[in-house]
Formats: structure tokens, C-alpha cells, sequence
């Protein structure tokens, strides 16, 4: 296997790049900034990122992702391009790597063919489409080639991916269009609803990351929050406490939670008695909500912890899987 050949996270939220030999080697936004009058691109990744909302007219930060899945077909490719460029550095005109990319497990077969396409024009050699919920197992250090349930559930951006893995390959799967975007989401709703205070997205990331809990805390934390007050149009601050993100957090947990439960109901009894031994294990960026994890195994009374690294889970996944299919052939 080359050391070129390479494994990509394309998500939502954000894109990440394995190598073999190496590991992750780049972790960026999915983010593109262009300028509308000239159609040109004028950032990518976290550069683009610091512009999203803070943009003058003519310059516009997209996401060409959404739910996993490409919206924006030529800017996809061209963020792959950079992606894989940056990733590889000089050698990249050297012999084309190969790729393989991971998408989430509901995604149509118009759908990976559009990805397969990107990939191959950004300049790859040979294309490898992977399921998210596999790639997240191998990811998180569990052989998926024994004969045994194992049940992942990886939150990513705009996708909850979960699955019941045996035998290298998926038993039950279910992918849902709510993960951790919609908790930004509910949390610019509360504010707007509850102290008619109007945030950005990234102020909702920030409360997310900091205070947000699915599951009550032990003790109340709290922090200011900054944005536009609704009624006088004047910048104004506010305290938000944890109780309240549980509160706007409630109806975005509730759906995944149901989600794992219908995976779990259609699962075969052997394999759910797999599960009840081993646990279920989170995976992405989503994981990493506080209280998350306790919410779901009181839903369901199995066993749940995350993964070591969530958020690089899938694109460590998505590079072993190059290696596991090179050490078959």
C-alpha cells in the first residue's frame, strides 16, 4: 500500500483526512467562503469558517454538505481538491493516491456515485465508498469481523448514523437527519423564545460545547452569552444556565434516542443479546454532548460509552479500511 493512499471524513461539519502510516494528518470545516460577483473562491476550510456570519455582501460562507450529503456539487469538489492537496503536500503530483471516502449509511446510490465522482476529479486514483457506522466501528478499536453485534451510534454534523455491525458488515441500520447542527439549532430557538435574544451559529456551538447537557448535571453551570436583543435591536447579554440547554436540548435527544431504540427492536435476538454484553458505543462529535451517554443507556438500560477519539473515529476507520481491503487482496 502507498503511503499516499488515503482515507477522508467527509462530513458535514467538518472534513477529515487519515493517512496510512501517519494518522489524521488534517481536520478543517467544511466550510467554503466565494465571492459572488466573481464566482471565485476566496477561503476554504477554518479560514472560511471565521467568516461564516461575518461576511460583507459580495462574499458568501457556504457549506456544500448538508445532512451528510453534497448540495453543492462543484464546490464539494473543489474543497476536496485543496483538502487532498493540503493533506498531501508535493507529492501530489507524483502517482495519484487512492481514496477511500465514508458516507452516512442512508445515503442513495445517486448519492455516493456524486461522491465517487468529486473524489475521482479531485484526483484520485481509485475510489472506495465506505458506511459511516463501519468505519466508526473499526474507528473505535472493535474487530467487526467477528461473528458478534456490536452496536455503534456516530453523531456527526448532519447526520446520526446507527448500526448494528457483524460479521464486517451491517445487520440493522438506521440514519437520521438530526444530529449535532440541531442541537446549535434548538439552542438558537430557546434563545429567541426565552429571553428573545438573537444568536449566531457559532455562539450556539460555543454554548453547546461548554454548558450544553442532555441529562442533568450534578451542579448548574452557567455563561454569558452575547447577541442582538430582539425587541430594541441593540446588542445585549444574557446568563444561560445547563438546566435551560437541557431543556432546548430535549426534543433533538429525544429523536436519536429513538432512533437507537428502533434499531435495537429490529435487531436479531442473538445480536441484541451481543449488545446487552458489550454495550453501545458513541462515536462523532455529538458524542462529546455532555450527558448524552447517560441518557441513552437510561433509555434503554444497556451500557453506553464513547469512543476514545470521537471525532476521529470514522476517518481513522475509513483509513484502516484501506489497509483491512489491501491485506485481503
Amino acid at each position: 500500500m502507498a503511503s499516499s493512499d488515503i482515507g477522508i471524513d467527509l462530513g458535514t461539519a467538518s472534513i477529515l483526512v487519515y493517512m496510512k502510516g501517519k494518522g489524521v494528518v488534517l481536520k478543517e470545516p467544511s466550510v467554503v467562503a466565494y465571492d459572488r460577483d466573481t464566482d471565485k473562491i476566496v477561503a476554504i476550510g477554518e479560514e472560511a469558517r471565521l467568516m461564516l456570519g461575518r461576511t460583507p455582501g459580495n462574499i458568501v460562507a457556504v457549506r456544500p454538505l448538508r445532512h451528510g450529503v453534497i448540495s453543492d456539487y462543484t464546490t464539494t469538489e473543489k474543497m476536496l481538491k485543496y483538502f487532498i492537496k493540503k493533506a498531501v503536500g508535493r507529492n501530489f503530483f507524483g502517482r495519484r493516491p487512492k481514496i477511500s471516502v465514508c458516507v452516512p449509511s442512508g445515503v442513495t446510490e445517486v448519492e455516493k456515485r456524486a461522491v465517487e465522482e468529486a473524489t475521482y476529479n479531485a484526483g484520485a486514483r481509485e475510489v472506495t465508498i465506505i458506511e459511516e457506522p463501519v468505519a466508526a466501528a473499526i474507528g473505535a478499536g472493535i474487530d467487526i469481523m467477528r461473528p458478534c453485534g456490536n452496536m455503534i451510534v456516530d453523531i456527526g454534523g448532519g447526520t446520526s448514523d446507527i448500526a448494528v455491525i457483524s460479521l464486517g458488515g451491517t445487520v440493522v441500520s438506521q440514519s437520521i437527519k438530526v444530529a449535532g447542527d440541531d442541537f446549535d439549532e434548538a439552542i438558537i430557538r430557546f434563545m429567541k423564545k426565552k429571553h428573545n435574544l438573537l444568536i449566531g451559529d457559532r455562539t450556539a456551538e460555543e454554548i453547546k460545547i461548554n454548558i450544553g447537557t442532555c441529562y442533568k448535571r450534578p451542579e448548574n453551570i452557567a455563561m454569558d452569552v452575547r447577541g442582538r436583543n430582539m425587541v430594541t435591536g441593540l446588542p445585549k447579554t444574557v446568563t444561560v444556565t445547563s438546566d435551560e440547554t437541557e431543556e432546548a436540548f430535549h426534543d433533538t435527544a429525544q429523536q436519536i434516542v429513538e432512533a437507537v431504540r428502533s434499531v435495537l427492536e429490529r435487531t436479531p435476538p442473538e445480536l441484541s443479546a451481543d449488545i446487552s454484553d458489550r454495550g453501545i458505543v458513541l462515536t462523532g462529535g455529538g458524542a462529546l454532548i455532555h450527558g448524552l451517554e447517560e441518557l441513552i443507556e437510561e433509555k434503554t438500560g444497556i451500557t453506553t460509552m464513547t469512543a476514545e477519539e470521537p471525532l476521529q473515529a470514522v476517518a481513522i476507520g475509513t483509513g484502516k479500511y484501506i489497509e483491512y481491503l489491501s491485506s485481503r487482496t
